[in-house]
């Protein structure tokens, strides 16, 4: 038998519903978006920064606030890149957007060496172009599409490999202090976004360096979060729970906790119990008392 496509609607509609609240408590918690903010949303072309512009869109028209949003695109001149499909989808939507062109791509190729990573270097190349625009156009916010699964990935990598407890936080300001980076969809689970995505038909382009590219940190990260969730289900929400509730003291950061003034408080000596006079024991007067 197939399918029931009521079902199918009804768990649709819940995951939209699922979706906007997450995103709006993240921009409630870390106050994101602000009266009079002009958003960039960065759109890669991925699953995430599509549902993350059709998200904001939404709540922007019932938020108690006024913001501006516009689309922002960095064309990296990929092979096999079609220049025509994301314009033509952002003006069916109606949301301004700006397409920007960088060759990217033969500056990665030709810098890092075979076999080596490219991730790292070409995040950097692209952040630092959208950065710029965002500068130059007056943007108080810039928009990427992590969710919750990118940020637990990002603090195992950093643990495993950069021996450092760190992630991507949901608000960052750059170091330079010229941008306000925001991440709406840090309470989303991928798999909603899949799902999502699946649903909304949205025009995919993958990233060829990305995809040309096997056995990278990142993915064994995935693969290992992917196999806990499987055999103890909320595992990856609970991580990413306790990402918001740290505690330095039980931790052994000497920057972020003082241990080396930690000492025992003396305590006051305790009030003698009623117990104590029917066990016949010698209570001491205390000075001052009647």
């Amino acid at each position: 038998m197939g399918a029931d496509p009521r079902r199918f609607e009804l768990e649709q509609r819940k995951r939209e519903k699922r979706l906007r609240r997450l995103v709006g408590q993240a921009i409630a918690d870390y106050q994101m978006i602000e009266q009079g903010d002009k958003v960039m949303v960065c759109l890669s072309g991925g699953k995430d920064s599509y549902a993350m512009l059709e998200i904001l869109l939404k709540l922007r028209e019932k938020a108690p606030v006024h913001f501006e949003l516009e689309a922002v695109h960095l064309d990296q001149k990929q092979p096999g890149y079609d220049p025509t499909v994301l314009p033509t989808y952002l003006r069916a939507l109606g949301v301004p957007f700006h397409i920007l062109e960088q060759d990217t791509y033969s500056v990665v190729k030709r810098v890092v060496p075979e076999h080596k990573t490219m991730c790292g270097l070409c995040s950097r190349l692209r952040r630092g172009a959208l950065y710029s625009f965002a500068e130059q156009h007056g943007f108080t916010k810039i928009a990427l599409g992590h969710h919750r699964d990118d940020l637990v990935e990002t603090l195992f990598l950093n643990m495993f490999h950069g021996s450092r407890i760190s992630s991507m936080p949901p608000k960052l300001r750059s170091d330079d202090g010229r941008n306000v980076v925001i991440r709406p969809l840090a309470y989303v689970s991928e798999e909603d976004l899949i799902a999502h995505a699946a649903d909304a038909g949205y025009p995919i382009m993958p990233c060829n360096l990305c995809g040309s590219q096997e056995n990278l940190q990142r993915q064994a990260i995935k693969q290992m979060l992917q196999d806990w969730e499987r055999q103890f289900p909320g595992r990856i929400e609970n991580i990413a729970r306790a990402m918001q509730c740290v505690r330095p003291s039980q931790l052994a950061d000497r920057e972020l906790f003082d241990f080396a003034q930690l000492g025992a408080v003396e305590q006051p000596s305790p009030a003698p119990l009623a117990s104590d006079w029917l066990l016949g024991k010698r209570i001491p007067v205390q000075a001052g008392t009647d």
